[in-house]
């Protein structure tokens, strides 16, 4: 009788399975989204963030994390959000990668109580870069002029169109250096007394999941289902919290899609196209 009165209940209001909200964080991290695509940063995550730890029965919060870096602000935001709503709800945080967390990917790693990997799992990458092209040569050997007015001398630092200075490649590795040093206070507070003693733990390299075991980025081996089956037992189930989109891949808001002339659209999809060829070689960094 018991069992055909607890079939009758709604499944989400049975007792008789622990529930564990799951957060997919995926892509690389860039400010703002372009029409086709999602980029990773704060305002594409927060409402499904919000949406699991608000769950109040759950045990803990799983994070399913997908991402080879990019904005190094958008990575700290995550990063606070995720351990603001931790300490707020008194829940903790159970960071799954997947094929990579480096770089800022690994800054929102740290996000964590724990951190699980595969084994073949890429992480780490505890740096800083910024990268550019320069077209000096071509615009003399096509007969292009460039003509640049400034009210500020600095305005034009690192103007790709003019030959590089060593005075603004000096203040850019100092702001470099600044964000790196940020970084690895990160780690350092995180990652505590876990961390090896090792000369290249910071030096931007990264490691297989294994190694990141052994260097103490990262707790242990486990994919997500067995590690939270192992924990809190086989009545475990899963319920993936997302956050819902528009037909352009956005996060929904008061804003409606059709209220976009054809040359946002247009410039919309030319920004995209630039920001997927970026995204590109942030996998590609990690041969994916």
């Amino acid at each position: 009788m018991k069992k055909l009165i607890a079939g009758l209940i709604p499944k989400k209001f049975r007792k008789d399975k622990t529930i564990i909200p799951v957060v997919r964080l995926s892509g690389a991290i860039m400010a703002g989204s372009s029409p086709g695509r999602r980029s990773l940063n704060l305002a594409s995550v927060s409402a499904a963030l919000e949406k699991a730890f608000s769950m109040k029965t759950s045990p803990c919060v799983a994070i399913s994390l997908n991402s080879p870096g990019g904005s190094p602000v958008q990575s700290r935001l995550v990063f606070q959000r995720i351990r603001a709503l931790a300490e707020e709800k008194q829940k903790p945080v159970l960071i799954f990668v997947e094929d990579v967390a480096a770089s800022g990917g690994y800054m929102i790693a740290l996000a964590g109580d724990e951190i699980f990997v595969d084994p073949t799992s890429i992480v780490g990458s505890i740096g800083v870069v910024s990268g550019g092209f320069g077209f000096t040569g071509l615009i003399d050997k096509i007969g292009v002029e460039r003509r640049v007015y400034t009210a500020g001398e600095n305005k034009v630092m690192l103007d790709p169109f003019q030959p590089e200075k060593e005075k603004d490649i000096a203040f850019l590795k100092d702001l470099q250096g600044e964000i790196h040093q940020v970084f690895i206070q990160m780690v350092k507070d995180r990652r505590g007394a876990k961390l090896t003693d090792n000369p290249d733990l910071y030096s931007g390299l990264f490691w297989s999941g294994l190694k990141g075991v052994e260097l103490g980025l990262v707790d242990g081996i486990g994919d997500m289902r067995s590690t939270l089956k192992g924990r809190y037992g086989d009545k475990v189930e899963l319920k993936l919290v997302s956050t819902p989109t528009n037909l352009f891949g956005r996060a929904k808001s008061g804003v409606i899609a059709g209220g976009l002339s054809g040359a946002e659209m247009a410039t919309g999809f030319a920004s995209g196209l630039a920001e997927t060829a970026e995204e590109r070689a942030l996998w590609g960094r990690y041969g994916l």
